[in-house]
């Protein structure tokens, strides 16, 4: 599903993603975990081509992210040919982002029709399913500030969904919520995982990285310091910087 190789991102002469590989296959659930600084919410960005790689390449699906390669180099697509690629990689922020001035369905229906020229009535009714499956079918017709932090992250969750994505990404999903709200988005994204959505999630939830996750990716300084499984990297990690932080976010 995701297979980056070598990738390098700058900002100005500051190198903050340094070479890295990731493979995520389909239906796969990758946890990337580090300090703050290390590059993780970026490497996240650049899989869907918020943000330009300097160096290496990312495909999804096959298909590289943000670029065509002819005769051996890489040529930016245009930013429609862009839009339609990452409307098939579905991401969740930090913040919620919804628009406050649209209810909650007409927030989810917004892009399957702009970007995918969906049918008005197909994406309504897709959006109504996602918001039972995330427990707001009650809140279709609310506007966003009238929602707890829990719940509008949950609605940007299923807005992510109803452009059916082939991948998710979640950067940091629950850091902005109260600690008694974290739950019912860890929740959803577990129902996700069962369901064999392939996602990638930078988190620092160790216990929703140790019992979901197929793969623990620890990041510091731009580079991955080691991944493994749950077991094998939060158990019984083999580098002294892996122990180091866990030892720190596990006291």
């Amino acid at each position: 599903m995701v297979e980056a190789r070598g990738v390098h991102k700058y900002y100005g002469s500051n190198l903050v993603v340094k070479g890295i590989d990731l493979t995520v296959a389909p239906g796969e659930v990758t946890c990337l975990l580090g300090p703050s600084g290390s590059g993780k919410s970026t490497f996240l960005r650049c899989i869907n081509h918020l943000e330009k790689i300097n160096a290496g390449t990312i495909r999804v699906a096959g298909e590289l992210v943000g670029y065509r390669e002819h005769n051996g180099r890489l040529h930016e697509l245009r930013d429609a040919e862009i839009a339609q690629r990452r409307s098939e990689i579905g991401m969740v922020f930090q913040q919620f982002n919804l628009f406050p001035h649209m209810t909650v369905l007409e927030n989810l229906v917004e892009a399957p029709v702009q970007v995918r020229r969906e049918d008005t009535a197909t994406a309504r009714e897709r959006g109504l399913r996602l918001l039972e499956r995330v427990g707001l079918a009650d809140k279709a017709d609310a506007y966003p500030r009238s929602l707890s932090g829990g719940q509008q992250q949950r609605v940007a969750v299923a807005r992510a969904l109803n452009m059916r994505p082939k991948l998710m990404l979640f950067d940091e999903p629950t850091s902005a919520l109260d600690p008694e709200l974290v739950g019912e988005v860890l929740d959803v994204m577990r129902d996700l995982a069962a369901d064999g959505m392939s996602m990638i999630v930078v988190t620092h939830e160790i216990a929703f990285a140790r019992e979901v996750a197929d793969t623990v990716t620890f990041m510091d300084d731009g580079v991955v310091v080691e991944s493994g499984s749950p077991a094998q990297v939060l158990g019984d990690p083999q580098h002294q910087r892996t122990r180091s932080f866990l030892a720190k976010v596990l006291s």
